[in-house]
């Protein structure tokens, strides 16, 4: 998550002092050097986020010429400078502001009422003018917020044995977005480091209200405790919640007994199995429980996997014979569950239109990665160590391997080879377009061409220059 405009004023009062890039080893994998590569030689976030900001603002029902120039962007440059409330007339101003100053981080905000660049002189007027009019839902699930429940890593590192908790999360969210909210135009992006981010780009959802995105928010809310509280969901009443249900049916039970237990072995050592005995409420099963593992410590010769797997069981058997004792314990085993496993949205992000989230296929300065987005339907597959780096892309751009299949009609998935070619066309084919096809107002054929433009324009030379020969000779033969 971008933070909010806050921190030591240098003149102008959008430049601030961004938090410190500490990895003594960034230089390797990223400086400026590499990224104005980057920007000008390669498929890439200026070209990728402006192809979605020009289909979401300028094909939007009831926009106006403005409309885009009322978007909000936020640079972060070399030297950790950081500005906000910037505003561009078009999408190649844009284009021209990344590749003049080469942002180190790109974070794409809300559309005001006014042009974010002008909002001081609206601010003289002495009416509340600038406020945000539109914003596309958002959700931002960082893996630091699962440190208490995996043991593999801490902090920003992740590894194979931890990443399925970000899978489980968007199949839960994704799930929910569609079939209880009706939302279809849903972006799932790669964070670059530690987690993901989503875009909900519906016309209804951009219209929503601060109020209407608490509401949404609080509907995925399942934590109730804080870091302090050994148990951290309450499920009341006898049943789930349907939304509930499904994900723990679908998703959430049998990623608990399965992937969960192999990578973690949640119930293998006494700290780990205590901090799960501290969610039962009645003190006397606990203590059975307890004295009981402690006895078999010793004495198992099975494997830490195996070992959590018997005591689940047991855990389980013991909470069904005696759950008659307690309302309390009626729903412990699900609560157990939803604790490891339910996803830990930043409900702050979601509930406040002026909260910035990092652009699509930007380069994360920490990791050198770039901000691919995922396939919800394919998430499991999805690898965030082999992501693409800065460096590997500018080996590929300067051993001549970059290139991009520009014939819409060929459907051979093999014939783009490049490191982000699989990505680009997953966020066109299964974005993009269903995206182009639900605008209400026509789609002139001659934006299109400007915006396919757009998107290659930053590849070699060569591909370039066959690419915009190839739309001349086919100028009015594009139907959206």
């Amino acid at each position: 998550m971008a933070r909010e405009e806050t921190g030591r004023s240098r003149g102008d009062d959008t430049m601030i002092d961004a938090p410190q890039f500490t990895n003594s080893k960034r230089e390797e994998f990223f400086n400026v050097h590499y990224l104005r590569i980057y920007y000008g030689n390669h498929t890439n976030t200026n070209n990728n986020t402006m192809l979605m900001l020009a289909v979401i603002d300028g094909k939007h029902p009831g926009c106006d010429e403005y409309y885009f120039g009322r978007r909000e962007f936020s640079f972060t440059l070399e030297n950790d400078v950081y500005l906000r409330y910037k505003s561009f007339k078009s999408a190649s101003a844009l284009e021209h502001a990344i590749k003049s100053c080469f942002p180190y981080k790109i974070d794409i905000g809300a559309v005001y009422s006014v042009d974010p660049d002008k909002r001081h002189a609206y601010s003289q007027t002495g009416t509340n003018v600038f406020t945000p009019v539109e914003r596309e839902l958002v959700f931002d699930i960082d893996i630091t917020d699962y440190d208490d429940v995996r043991y593999c890593c801490s902090g920003a590192d992740v590894c194979s044995k931890c990443w399925p908790l970000m899978t489980v999360a968007i199949k839960v969210i994704h799930t929910s977005l569609k079939e209880d909210f009706g939302f279809k135009h849903i972006l799932w992006v790669f964070s670059g480091r530690r987690g993901v981010h989503c875009w909900v780009c519906d016309p209804k959802a951009r219209r929503m209200t601060n109020e209407q995105r608490s509401a949404v928010a609080e509907y995925f809310r399942v934590y109730k405790g804080n870091e302090n509280n050994a148990r951290k969901v309450a499920l009341m009443g006898y049943s789930l919640h349907p939304f509930l249900a499904r994900s723990y049916v679908d998703f959430l039970k049998g990623f608990f007994e399965g992937e969960l237990q192999a990578n973690q072995s949640i119930f293998s050592t006494k700290d780990k199995y205590d901090k799960i005995l501290e969610m039962i409420s009645d003190e006397d099963i606990q203590s059975e429980l307890r004295e009981k593992w402690e006895k078999s410590a010793n004495r198992s010769s099975l494997s830490e996997e195996a070992i959590s797997l018997v005591r689940w069981e047991q855990l389980k058997n013991t909470l069904q014979s005696k759950k008659h004792k307690a309302p309390t314990l009626r729903m412990c085993v699900e609560e157990i569950v939803f604790t490891f496993t339910y996803p830990r949205i930043d409900l702050e992000v979601s509930k406040q239109m002026n909260h910035l989230l990092k652009a699509p296929f930007c380069v994360h300065p920490k990791t050198g990665r770039v901000c691919v987005p995922i396939d919800p339907n394919n998430c499991d597959e999805f690898d965030p160590l082999a992501v693409p780096t800065l460096s590997q892309l500018i080996e590929e751009i300067n051993s001549g391997g970059s290139k991009m299949d520009v014939d819409d009609d060929d459907d051979d998935d093999d014939t783009d080879t490049s490191l982000l070619g699989k990505s680009i066309k997953f966020f066109r084919s299964s974005f993009l377009e269903p995206l182009l096809k639900s605008c209400k107002k026509g789609f002139d054929a001659s934006v299109g061409r400007v915006i396919l433009i757009c998107l290659m324009n930053c590849l070699q030379e060569e591909i370039e220059n066959s690419y915009k020969t190839k739309i001349g000779k086919s100028k009015d033969s594009f139907s959206w």
